[in-house]
């Protein structure tokens, strides 16, 4: 089969679907209109179509004419709530929703790399399915995907994010712990009132809260081998209503966690409520803390991961593969790795001019899906060959 002809051939619908996917971008489990276009299209090439699974995605499988392996490809498909400041001309036509994050292009490359096989069909040895999954920004699709029975009898996971800060051309994968664990968590503080000249008569939340978020950073700093990457962010602070003489009777901190290493997440989501708590009654209040339990982290079989580079190396060259740190942002596609042997690998979509290029979730983000969308493409077909082998 010539892959590679074949790609030539469906470019222009493949840019075409991912610029339409940009300007109608859907949040996380609203992604009505994306998922009926994509399981339209794949019902066009003949495949087996499921919609509706874990509410808005799209499971859709494509049998070679002899029996063989199971290689599931995932593609995301939701986007963000940004307001879209890029430039193009096929901008976001929904105010305040974009895809920031290149899901756009993920959910387009594996809608054509569906599009590869089916002209193929009949050389085909196995089944390739594709799970087109909602909700990877809230982090709650993948797993009710899984326990959908998207993964059953599936012998090998391939996925691709596509990555703006990495030159169009370029492919970086890791063996093991690629992106972090991600939990978020929020604690609610709660003191007594008082008026600002009379601290003594209250119980502060405002210092109580102070005290608490440089306190947090030293479970990073002393409780935490340094050779075992975490990181613990407060993002929001809320306390008072805007008076400057009020103190106030409660505050809320909302942060996250991204760790590698199981028991260090263990250890540091009951550490930050215990040390939390300990300071607040200390100070003579008291502390809560709720958790919105993320994924695991992304964690790439070793043995899969150095057969996509020699395939990669095959259609890129050798220089132009990789070896990428891990990274602490999270991906819930670790809820398919955790069950199923597999590989996640970042696709390079920047400009060489790197003034132009914006980081993930940033108002301006912009791929180059000229180059990055075929290659993607052509990486991920041959990279499902060469597992179904």
């Amino acid at each position: 089969m010539n892959i590679r002809e074949a790609i030539a051939e469906l470019t222009p619908s493949l840019i075409e679907m991912r610029r339409d996917f940009h300007r109608h971008p859907e949040l996380g489990f609203q992604e009505v209109r994306t998922s009926a276009r994509l399981a339209d299209f794949l019902e066009g090439l003949g495949l087996e179509v499921t919609r509706g699974i874990a509410q808005t995605g799209v499971v859709a499988s494509l049998k070679g004419a002899k029996p063989g392996k199971t290689v599931l490809v995932r593609a995301d498909i939701d986007a963000l709530p940004i307001h879209e400041d890029s430039g193009v001309d096929y901008a976001s036509q929904t105010p305040g929703v974009m895809h920031a994050c290149g899901h756009d292009g993920h959910a387009a490359i594996a809608a054509h790399v569906a599009a590869v096989f089916a002209r193929f069909r009949d050389q085909l040895e196995g089944e390739v399915r594709f799970a087109f999954q909602p909700a990877e920004e809230i982090v709650s699709g993948a797993r009710p995907m899984v326990e959908a029975g998207v993964l059953e009898a599936v012998d090998a996971v391939v996925g691709l994010h596509l990555y703006s800060l990495l030159p169009a051309g370029k492919v970086g994968v890791r063996p093991g712990p690629s992106m972090a664990a991600a939990d978020a968590f929020t604690l609610h503080l709660r003191g007594k009132g008082s008026h600002a000249a009379m601290p003594h008569e209250g119980v502060d939340t405002v210092l109580m809260a102070s005290q608490i978020i440089v306190a947090l950073q030293s479970l990073v700093s002393r409780e935490t081998d340094p050779v075992n990457t975490s990181v613990i962010t407060i993002a929001t602070v809320t306390a008072g209503e805007g008076a400057h003489n009020i103190i106030p009777e409660t505050a809320e901190l909302k942060g996250t966690l991204r760790t590698f290493d199981p028991g260090l997440r263990e250890k540091l989501i009951r550490r930050i409520g215990e040390l939390s708590q300990g300071i607040a009654v200390a100070m003579g209040g008291r502390a809560e803390v709720t958790w919105l339990r993320g994924s695991p982290a992304v964690v790439n079989d070793p043995t899969m991961v150095e057969r996509f580079r020699r395939v990669a190396r095959q259609v890129v060259g050798e220089e132009s593969v990789l070896e990428v740190p891990p990274v602490m942002g999270g991906d819930d596609m670790s809820e398919f790795l955790n069950r199923c042997p597999g590989v996640y690998f970042w696709l390079g979509a920047g400009d060489p001019d790197p003034t132009r290029n914006r980081a993930h979730h940033h108002p301006g983000f912009w791929i180059d899906d000229e180059r990055s969308l075929p290659l993607g493409t052509e990486l991920i077909s041959r990279a499902v060959l060469d597992f179904l082998r």
